[in-house]
């Protein structure tokens, strides 16, 4: 099968991670995912939410949103507070909670750490994108107020990334938005560094998927979380990578 941008089926897109892409945010990545491009900028706060007042726990968050001018054709109304759509609501829990999955929230301290994910292109896999790039601005966050023969608050390095099933029955890695709207199923899969499962995403648009084809699509998506780290990687540099998973 010739996919659209002629990749392999098992190929993820062309991928590239900024880190520092903005001056004033703790730590802020712009992530390239062909032509879906996400700014992912940190801020931390000295404060924690309600709940966690006085327990010396920490927090991570997030938000998303995709600005008015990143879809082809109808102007996307831009989201405020008390007027964000359920979509974007479901995107950013979902970021939140795939970033708190690796993180040790008391080493964070009574501080709250906000990944903003503003999609300034959309090519499909917004989502997933905003997961890969909001960790690398996350590393960079704690890097300003970790002290050394402290534990490091990321524990472990997670990416996520697309993959579906075509109409001819093939199974796709990293969906761009054209495959991604005629796919029979699509998945969105978020892995741990060390090989574990945060999240799986999995819906059959066109006709219900077996657990083969699921299967193969979680090995793809095993793969192309294993480049996707290793870009991770080399976006932190030296100097940071070796913090991910450091106690003292």
């Amino acid at each position: 099968m010739a996919r659209i941008d002629n990749r392999k089926l098992d190929q993820i897109r062309n991928t590239i991670i900024t880190r520092r892409y903005q001056k004033y945010p703790a730590g802020s990545a712009l992530i390239e995912v062909g032509n879906t491009r996400v700014v992912c900028a940190a801020t931390v706060e000295d404060r924690v939410p309600q709940f966690l007042k006085g327990l010396g726990s920490g927090w991570v968050t997030a938000e998303y949103s995709l600005l008015p001018s990143s879809t082809p054709g109808v102007r996307v109304q831009r989201e405020t507070h008390g007027r964000v759509q359920g979509r974007s609501q479901e995107i950013q829990r979902l970021i939140g909670r795939s970033l708190r999955s690796v993180v040790d929230l008391e080493a964070i301290g009574e501080r709250t750490i906000t990944i903003d994910c503003d999609v300034i292109q959309a090519d499909g896999g917004t989502r997933t994108a905003s997961i890969t790039g909001a960790f690398v601005a996350l590393v960079e966050a704690c890097e300003t107020f970790y002290e050394k023969g402290n534990v490091f608050p990321v524990k472990d390095f997670v990416a996520a990334i697309s993959v579906g099933i075509s109409g001819t029955g093939e199974k796709m890695l990293d969906l761009c938005y054209e495959e991604d709207s005629t796919a029979i199923a699509d998945c969105n899969v978020v892995m741990s560094g060390s090989g574990e499962f945060v999240e799986i995403q999995t819906t059959g648009e066109k006709r219900p998927f077996s657990r083969a084809e699921l299967d193969e699509m979680l090995t793809l998506a095993e793969g192309g979380i294993d480049e996707l780290i290793s870009l991770q990687k080399d976006a932190l540099g030296s100097q940071l990578v070796w913090r991910v998973g450091r106690i003292g």
